[in-house]
């Protein structure tokens, strides 16, 4: 079993659910993990992110790609 490492920091969870969606589509094994903590009522996620992936580092690149790609696509509608 490969070693997962922390990929990228995600900035929100509609972007959370997006790329899981595609890394789940595409067979792309991660883990998510959120900095929520309901003790301190989220106060690391304004100072840490959302939260963040972690894959084998042999995926790394291409879940770079998927987040460059979907954040391009987000500041476009903006």
């Amino acid at each position: 079993m490969d070693k997962y490492v922390k990929t990228v920091t995600l900035d929100n969870e509609i972007e959370a659910r997006l790329v899981a969606s595609i890394l789940s589509e595409r067979h792309i094994p991660y883990q998510m993990g959120s900095y929520h903590d309901t003790a301190y009522d989220g106060l690391f996620q304004t100072q840490k992110g959302w939260g963040y992936i972690s894959a084998p580092l042999v995926y790394h690149e291409q879940i770079l790609e998927i987040i460059a790609e979907l954040r391009e696509k987000a500041q476009m509608t903006d």
